[in-house]
């Protein structure tokens, strides 16, 4: 028998060397709302991007990351 399950969404916030876990605030929203709404409190995400989604640990990962500082 099979059994499908709904995976999490985790997401994470790369800072300065640092992984921040943050919760899903709400799992009908896309990973932009999500982004724009933590950007309030972590200001670094107003200039941030979603990498692409990984299945870790059964749980579908998300990473933010600054786009501050680079260039190209």
């Amino acid at each position: 028998m099979l059994l499908a399950t709904e995976l999490k969404r985790k997401f994470i916030l790369k800072d300065k060397g640092q992984n921040i876990i943050l919760n899903d605030p709400e799992p009908r929203w896309s990973t932009d709302a999500v982004l724009n709404h933590y950007s309030s409190m972590y200001p670094i995400l107003t200039t941030a991007k979603v990498s692409a989604p990984k299945i870790k640990d059964d749980a579908i990962e998300y990473v933010f990351e600054s786009v501050m500082g680079t260039k190209g």
